[in-house]
């Protein structure tokens, strides 16, 4: 079984993190995703800087622009679990300034409520050429991107998480990437995994604070769902240099 990598970069103080945002400018994209500032959100007004994690094993440049990735496009399956609106606000900071960040390209990729992901080999199974869960949007003019997904389920050795990557359009050159996981609360999570599909599955022993790539940053990066009828929905706040 394999399971993500460490933590990418490394830790910023407070102080650190608030010089990066002072002196980038114009072109510190690039360079201010190489950091992590996990211990404190240096902010500016209306942004939060966030931190990097591991892109780990199961990212699959599929190229699938879509809003709702609960389908399989290869033969229409849906896949099952409790629904979750998932919204990113992207921003930028220039000159000490905040504004929304369009045309960024916003990947998600997550687990179904079984804890297996598509396209890939993995603890002795296959899902290859299968597309369920993945994929990408571009930001509005406004900076957001918006997806409907499933709220995921787990597997041994990880908290509960979905993997996300902002990146710059194809056609931007230079262009700029920045990977991280978003966690949610080990109580909402006792909750859902009660119920069906994901009930079918016991043994889950791996909570936010026993995560070591949670333990680097997460707190910074846990979404809190707000119920929405039968669903969930959840938006982030990012801002990127």
């Amino acid at each position: 079984m394999h399971n993500d990598d460490d933590t990418i970069g490394r830790i910023l103080s407070r102080r650190e993190a608030l010089a990066v945002l002072g002196a980038l400018g114009a072109g510190g994209l690039a360079s201010l995703v190489k950091f992590a500032p996990a211990h404190a959100q240096a902010r500016v007004p209306g942004c939060i800087v966030r931190p990097q994690q591991t892109e780990g094993p199961y990212f699959v440049d599929e190229k699938l622009n879509r809003l709702d990735i609960r389908s399989d496009p290869t033969d229409q399956s849906v896949r099952p679990g409790v629904r979750l609106d998932l919204s990113f606000n992207v921003s930028r900071i220039s000159g000490g300034a905040c504004s929304p960040f369009a045309n960024a390209m916003v990947d998600v990729w997550q687990c179904d409520h079984l804890g297996v992901y598509s396209d890939v080999v993995d603890r002795g199974a296959s899902t290859r050429g299968r597309k369920f869960l993945r994929g990408y949007q571009m930001t509005d003019a406004q900076g957001v991107a918006k997806f409907v997904t499933i709220y995921p389920g787990w597997y041994q050795g990880r908290a509960v998480h979905i993997h996300f990557k902002i990146r710059s359009a194809p056609s931007l050159s230079p262009g700029f990437e920045f990977t991280s996981q978003l966690y949610f609360p080990d109580s909402l999570s006792e909750k859902i995994f009660a119920l069906a599909p994901y009930s079918t599955k016991a043994g889950r022993g791996t909570l936010n604070a026993n995560d070591g790539i949670y333990r680097q940053g997460g707190s910074q990066l846990l979404l809190n769902p707000t119920q929405t009828g039968d669903g969930y929905a959840a938006s982030f706040e990012i801002a990127l240099q």
